[in-house]
């Protein structure tokens, strides 16, 4: 159930941002979730969009480096405890977490995006323990 994520690296310097999300306005493409990292110079974003594909195209004809990614983006409970339980899962497969953000959507349930060192076991692993995912379709209906 792996969703699509995509990766714009952007300079570090006053606007720029706002330049991406009016490319993103332009041609109607949502954000559900998003993560912005930054050095010195320049600055990564992380998106969960609604259509991750259209999203790549409309940056790169900009002259923005982009690229997309798959993450799992799991359902968690909110009841304490419940990201750990989640995070153990994989320790105990020795599976690393390279990154993780928080998505936000309707309902009594949150959700995180998850990239792993490796993904098709961490889906497996998940699955084999109830654990829900948002697939691209859904994330495309949002």
């Amino acid at each position: 159930m792996a969703a699509k994520q995509l990766s714009v690296f952007i300079e570090n310097r006053k606007g720029r941002l706002g330049e991406v999300l009016e490319v993103l306005k332009k041609n109607g493409i949502s954000i559900l979730s998003l993560s912005l990292a930054d050095t010195t110079e320049y600055g990564l974003l992380r998106l969960i969009v609604n259509d991750p594909e259209l999203c790549k195209k409309a940056l790169s004809r900009e002259g923005f480096s982009t690229m997309l990614s798959e993450v799992l983006v799991v359902r968690i409970t909110h009841i304490s405890g419940s990201l750990q339980e989640l995070l153990t899962l994989l320790s105990e497969q020795d599976i690393g977490v390279e990154y993780m953000y928080g998505l936000s959507v309707e309902g009594s349930d949150a959700s995180v995006v998850i990239k792993t060192s490796d993904l098709a076991r961490s889906e497996a692993l998940f699955a084999q323990n109830g654990v829900t995912f948002l697939s691209a379709q859904d994330l495309a209906r949002m």
